[in-house]
C-alpha cells in the first residue's frame, strides 16, 4: 500500500481522527440494503487502491464466494483522503481492513471498531541495504543513515534498533523516506524500508546501471523484523463495535469472513488467476508486479496453523507491547495504555472458519509452496 502520496494520506488520518475523537463520531447506519435478487449489499474499505495486497477480496467477488454466502460486496478504494478504520467508525463502510497499531491508535481516540480476523500472519515490512554495505542484522545499522517512513510505520524499526543495543535518537543518522526507492538507489541513505510486497519488489524491477541488467537478490541484505522478534501485526479485517451487538450484524460477518477468506485460500492455490482478477480490477501496477504481491502475501498468510484470521494472542501481545512502550524519534508511542477486551474477538472467524471447513476448503494450508515470480522492468 505504499505510494509516493501516503504522506499526505497520513496527516489527513491525524486531522480525521482527531476530528473523530472530538466529536465522539460513531453511527450505526446499518448496511445498504439488498439487491433485486436479494443479497445483502456489503462495503468493504481497503487500505489503499487496489492491488495483490487485497487479492483475495477481489477473487471473492470474482468468484462468487460473497454471492454463495448471500452478500453482495462493493470494494471501496483507499486513498490520500481515506482512513478505512475512521470510514469504518462513521458508518461509511461495514468492513475495513488496516493495520493492527494503527487501528488500536485509532480506537484509543475513540473509533468503535473490532478487529475480527487476522488475516497476516507475519509482518511484511524489510529494512532494505546494498551488500556492499554489510548491513545484515540491527545492530549494523550503527552509524549508518537509516531510511523511515513515519506516521507509525517506523515502530519495528526502531524496536529493532533498540534491542539491538542501538540509542535511534544518538547512534544513527534518521532519515525521512519518501514512499519510493529513489534516495536508496541513490546510495543516499544506507537502510531503507521497504514491504516485502511492493518497494522490495520495485527494487528488483530497476536496472542496475553498472550492469544494464535487473538488480537481483544478490544484490542486497535485508532485515525481517519476524526474524528479528519484534514484528507487528499488520492486514486485519475490522468490524463496527456497535453493530457487533446486533444479532444480523453478527451473522453477516460470520458469513463475510467465511467468502473472504475463502477468497485468500483460492489465491494461494491460484496466483496466476487472482493476478488477473487483480489487473482486470483496475490496478495501477502491471502483471508481474502482481503476481509477486500476491506470493509475497500469501507467505505473510500461509501456513496457518490455527487457522487463517485467527489472532494469535502472542502477535498480539507483542505487537501492543511495541506500541506502548517503543518510541518514535520525538518520542511518541503508538499506544498510551492496553486496548480492552473488545479490541478483538475471534468469535466469528471461528465460526467462519468452520463453515469453510464443513465445505471442503482447506484453512491451515499447511503444505502450502510459495511460486517463483519473474519480474520485468517496471513490474509490467
Amino acid at each position: 500500500m505504499t505510494r509516493p502520496t501516503r504522506r499526505l494520506r497520513a496527516c489527513l488520518a491525524l486531522a480525521v481522527l482527531a476530528a473523530a475523537a472530538l466529536t465522539g463520531c460513531s453511527t450505526t447506519e446499518s448496511g445498504s440494503g439488498t439487491t433485486a435478487d436479494g443479497l445483502t449489499k456489503v462495503r468493504l474499505q481497503l487500505q489503499w487502491f487496489k492491488q495483490g495486497q487485497f487479492a483475495g477480496y477481489l477473487a471473492a467477488v470474482d468468484q462468487g464466494f460473497y454471492k454463495e454466502q448471500g452478500l453482495s460486496v462493493d470494494i471501496l478504494d483507499g486513498g490520500t483522503d481515506i482512513v478505512p478504520q475512521t470510514v469504518l467508525a462513521q458508518g461509511q463502510a461495514d468492513y475495513a481492513v488496516a493495520w493492527v497499531p494503527k487501528a488500536l491508535a485509532s480506537r484509543e481516540a475513540g473509533a468503535g471498531i473490532t478487529e475480527v480476523a487476522q488475516v497476516f500472519q507475519r509482518s511484511g515490512t524489510k529494512q532494505v541495504a546494498f551488500k556492499s554495505d554489510n548491513i545484515a542484522d540491527p545492530a549494523a545499522l550503527r552509524g549508518k543513515t537509516v531510511g523511515n517512513w513515519g506516521y507509525g510505520n517506523e515502530f519495528e524499526l526502531f524496536a529493532g534498533m533498540t534491542k539491538a543495543g542501538i540509542d535511534p535518537s544518538r547512534d544513527v543518522k534518521l532519515v525521512q523516506q519518501q514512499f519510493d526507492m529513489n534516495a536508496f538507489l541513490a546510495k543516499d541513505i544506507n537502510a531503507a524500508q521497504a514491504m516485502s510486497y511492493n518497494e522490495y519488489a520495485q527494487l528488483l524491477e530497476t536496472k542496475n546501471p553498472a550492469t544494464g541488467k535487473l538488480y537481483t537478490a544478490d544484490d542486497f541484505t535485508t532485515i525481517d523484523w519476524n526474524d528479528q522478534g519484534v514484528a507487528m501485526l499488520q492486514d486485519a479485517i475490522w468490524a463496527n463495535t456497535e453493530k457487533l451487538a446486533d444479532p444480523k450484524y453478527q451473522d453477516q460477518t460470520v458469513r463475510f469472513l467465511a467468502a473472504s477468506l475463502k477468497g485468500w485460500a483460492f489465491c494461494r492455490d491460484n496466483v496466476d488467476k487472482c493476478r488477473d482478477i487483480t489487473v482486470a480490477a483496475g490496478s495501477t501496477l502491471g502483471a508481474s508486479h502482481q503476481q509477486w504481491q500476491i506470493n509475497e502475501v500469501n507467505k505473510l498468510i500461509w501456513p496457518s496453523p490455527a487457522g487463517i484470521g485467527m489472532v494469535d494472542k502472542a502477535a498480539w501481545d507483542r505487537t501492543v507491547k511495541i506500541a506502548k512502550e517503543t518510541r518514535n524519534a520525538e518520542g511518541a508511542t503508538v499506544l498510551k495504555k492496553d486496548p480492552d477486551a473488545a479490541a478483538y474477538t475471534s468469535e466469528y472467524v471461528t465460526k467462519a472458519l468452520q463453515l469453510l471447513k464443513d465445505g471442503g476448503t482447506d484453512v491451515t494450508g499447511a503444505g502450502f509452496q510459495p511460486i517463483q515470480v519473474t519480474l520485468t522492468e517496471g513490474g509490467k
